[in-house]
C-alpha cells in the first residue's frame, strides 16, 4: 500500500476544485447567453412590433393632410424636431415643404451606389440649408422607407447604406 504525502492530497483537492469551478463557470455562461438569445429575439419581435405601428401611424398622419378640415393639421413628427411646418399653408392651397422622406428619395434617386445616412444628410442640408433634421431623425425616416419597401438597406463591415428599390 501506497502512503500519499500530504501535498499529493492538496494537488488532487485544489484540482477537484478548479475543475469545480470552472465546471460551474461554465454552466453559468451557458445560461447567461441563452438568457441574452432569448432577450434578443425578444427586442427583435418588439423593434418589428414598433416599426409596424410607426408604418400605420405614418399612414393615418398622410391621410389626415389630405384631409381639407378646417383647422390647420398638426406637424409630422420629423418636422416638429427641426423643420416648420408654413403656417396656414396646406389648408389655403399654398405649397408646402417637401416632407423628409419625399427629400431623401429625391436624393437616393441621384445615387447610383448606395449612399450612408451621414452623407445624404450633409447632402439635404447643402440642398435645403432651411432644414437641419438630427442624423438620427434621418436614419428613422431612412429605415422608415426601408420598412415600406421604398429603400433597400445593405451593412458594409460597421456601415449601413441606403438604396433607393
Amino acid at each position: 500500500m501506497r502512503s500519499t504525502s500530504y501535498d499529493e492530497g492538496v494537488n488532487v483537492v485544489t484540482s477537484q476544485s478548479a475543475a469545480t469551478r470552472r465546471s460551474r463557470y461554465v454552466l453559468q455562461a451557458a445560461s447567461d447567453l441563452e438568457d441574452n438569445r432569448r432577450r434578443q429575439r425578444e427586442l427583435a419581435e418588439e423593434i418589428k412590433r414598433l416599426e409596424q405601428e410607426e408604418a400605420l401611424l405614418e399612414e393615418l398622419l398622410t391621410l389626415a393632410e389630405r384631409y381639407e378640415g378646417l383647422s390647420e393639421p398638426s406637424p409630422l413628427p420629423e418636422q416638429a424636431q427641426s423643420e416648420p411646418v408654413l403656417a396656414g399653408a396646406r389648408p389655403r392651397g399654398k405649397t408646402r415643404q417637401p416632407l423628409l422622406t419625399e427629400l431623401l428619395l429625391d436624393l437616393l434617386r441621384g445615387h447610383t451606389e448606395p449612399c450612408a445616412a451621414k452623407e445624404l444628410r450633409a447632402e439635404l442640408m447643402r440642398a435645403h440649408p432651411d432644414r437641419e433634421p438630427t442624423p438620427q431623425v434621418v436614419r428613422n425616416t431612412l429605415e422608415t422607407l426601408v420598412a415600406k419597401g421604398r429603400v433597400g438597406r445593405q451593412k458594409l463591415d460597421r456601415s449601413v447604406v441606403y438604396t433607393l428599390l
